[in-house]
């Protein structure tokens, strides 16, 4: 019941959360508030959640980098590669020995290989906190699918420099070659792994499906199993389970192209997912406060380990590590538009003057979050002749941290730096969205045509099927007729306000039948029903 009440509360602290950061006057990111809401659990109650790193990245990583890597615009990331893999790989490797250097330099008496270990964990940003972030500032589309992409793929590089790093730790020595090795087999396998159990599962539903019909249940729970499953395949051939997780992210997509579900499968698929993405982002950032009241209650004995006495002493080497996290970053990332987007945007222009507002804005947006904490908790309590791990306590309280103060100026930084900010504009698909409009809408009449003529053969009566036909195909034509030359703008105009319209009609509807509903004059399962109706319309308008 002890454990069953503590997840209650994080489950509560969620819920709470969001609404309080809705009531705050000004902007706070969610995370934040989720984090003081969890220390406040840890302070006002004597128990204490025992965090199993594997099992809490077992949990919570595998189906939010599926979910992310699903949802993520391909073209985008695919457009970016190149930028993208040059953050997620070069700057890890950059901030391992940059940062761990700086951390040995400052606390000498945390060995070089742990200052290693901890540079690692804090170099991957985190998709989650990036996501949350940007709920509440408006970061540029383009900027935001290259953040995404890189905190997609900088985790198992990360991960992968921490094992290397505590391997040091534990045996005192290193190999290079090895280490290199090793990456490839975890980061190719891995992803092949994410590829093929998610084909393999998409081919075995739809077998499925066209011999017994779909079940939506079922369907929906598949899509929860396959980063899981993914996960725990990649692990035990001892590959990257979480790039594999996000690769079945990646590879669901284009499954989903050639094996649809059906739509009301989709609709309650989607609700799923959305509900467990907010849920699981929220208990990880509460967790996080949790754990503060006894990291913060070990501080000043933590802090002898670095010979200083006061406390304080961690604060500043927090800020430290942050400001040479940005500094880092903040170079890396000016090098890499000049190498590779502005150069193909403006020419020679922009290899000699990048915004250094626009590079600000994509350093300080590197916030760390999960992959941080759960990778610093990982670290060994002991070494193998059985003495403590040096100074891991301190590792985590820095880890922490720079967890939450990367958090506190991304939230402020953030929309200073955007404000006011004019990038080039994003290339318009609306022609390319008519002319899909347009080929569909001329599909659809051929079916319309063909079944219409089969039913009157078949069952007399073609007046009856033609007049029906001809209803259907109309309100094609006009879609077609209005996306022609010169008609489009108008078109368009014209669909935003009888959407607008029509909401205003199906806000209408929702009163009279919840009147209907009170007054006991239709039943509950018409009730349910025509909601239901209601409530697709009003979807479908205001999508």
């Amino acid at each position: 019941m002890e454990t069953v009440s503590i997840i209650l509360f994080l489950l509560l602290a969620v819920v709470v959360s969001g609404a309080v950061a809705r009531m705050l006057p000004f902007g706070v990111p969610t995370p934040l508030v989720q984090i003081v809401l969890g220390a406040a659990i840890g302070l006002s109650t004597s128990h204490r959640v025992e965090l199993d790193p594997e099992l809490f990245m077992f949990l919570f990583l595998p189906p939010l980098l599926f979910f992310d890597g699903w949802r993520i615009p391909k073209d985008e990331l695919f457009k970016d590669l190149p930028t993208v893999v040059e953050l997620a790989l070069g700057l890890v490797l950059l901030t391992v020995i940059g940062m761990g250097l700086l951390i040995h330099w400052m606390i000498p008496a945390m060995p070089l290989a742990v200052a290693f270990a901890l540079a690692a964990v804090i170099s991957p940003t985190d998709p989650i906190a990036v996501s949350a972030i940007a709920a509440r500032v408006p970061i540029p589309k383009r900027m935001m699918h290259i953040l995404e992409g890189e905190s997609l793929l900088n985790d198992a590089s990360g991960l992968v420099c921490l094992r290397f790093a505590v391997a040091a730790a534990l045996t005192g020595s290193f190999s290079a070659g090895q280490a290199a090795l090793t990456f490839l087999w975890v980061a190719g396998a891995g992803l092949a792994i994410g590829v093929l159990v998610t084909l393999a599962a998409s081919r075995a539903k739809a077998w499925v499906t066209r011999r017994w019909g779909e079940d939506t249940g079922s369907q929906i729970l598949v899509s929860l199993l396959i980063p899981f499953g993914s996960y725990l395949l990649a692990e035990h051939l001892h590959a990257s389970g979480i790039l594999a997780a996000v690769a079945a992210g990646v590879t669901m997509t284009f499954a989903e192209i050639s094996r649809q579900a059906m739509a009301v499968t989709r609709m309650r698929r989607n609700s799923v997912w959305d509900t467990l993405q907010f849920t699981l982002n929220g208990v990880i950032f509460v967790l996080l406060g949790e754990q503060l009241p006894g990291i913060v209650a070990g501080a000043r004995q933590t802090v002898l380990l670095t010979g200083h006495a006061s406390p304080w002493w961690l604060a500043v080497y927090v800020v430290a590590i942050v400001a040479g996290l940005a500094a880092l970053r903040f170079a890396w990332v000016w090098t890499s538009l000049r190498l590779t987007i502005l150069r193909k945007r403006e020419g020679a222009a922009a290899m000699r003057s990048p915004n250094w507002r626009l590079v600000a804005a994509t350093s300080f947006a590197g916030v760390r979050g999960a992959i941080t904490l759960a990778g610093v908790l990982t670290l060994p309590l002991v070494l193998r002749d059985g003495t403590p791990f040096p100074a891991r306590d301190l590792a985590i309280f820095l880890a922490a941290g720079v967890i939450i103060v990367s958090l506190v100026i991304a939230s402020i930084a953030l929309p200073i730096l955007l404000k006011g900010l004019v990038l080039p504009p994003e290339p318009s698909r609306q022609a390319e969205e008519d002319s899909a409009r347009v080929a569909t809408a001329e599909a659809a009449i051929r079916a319309v045509e063909r079944h219409q003529h089969a039913l009157g053969e078949a069952h007399g009566d073609p007046d009856l099927y033609a007049a029906a036909g001809a209803r259907v195909m109309g309100f094609y034509r006009e879609r077609i007729e209005g996306l022609g030359d010169g008609m489009a703008s108008e078109a368009r105009a014209q669909e935003r306000l009888a959407s607008e319209l029509r909401l205003v009609g199906i806000q209408a509807e929702r009163a009279r039948l919840l009147e209907l509903g009170r007054a006991r004059a239709i039943g509950s399962e018409t009730a349910r029903k025509l909601t239901r109706e209601l409530d697709l319309a009003e979807t479908r308008h205001r999508g």
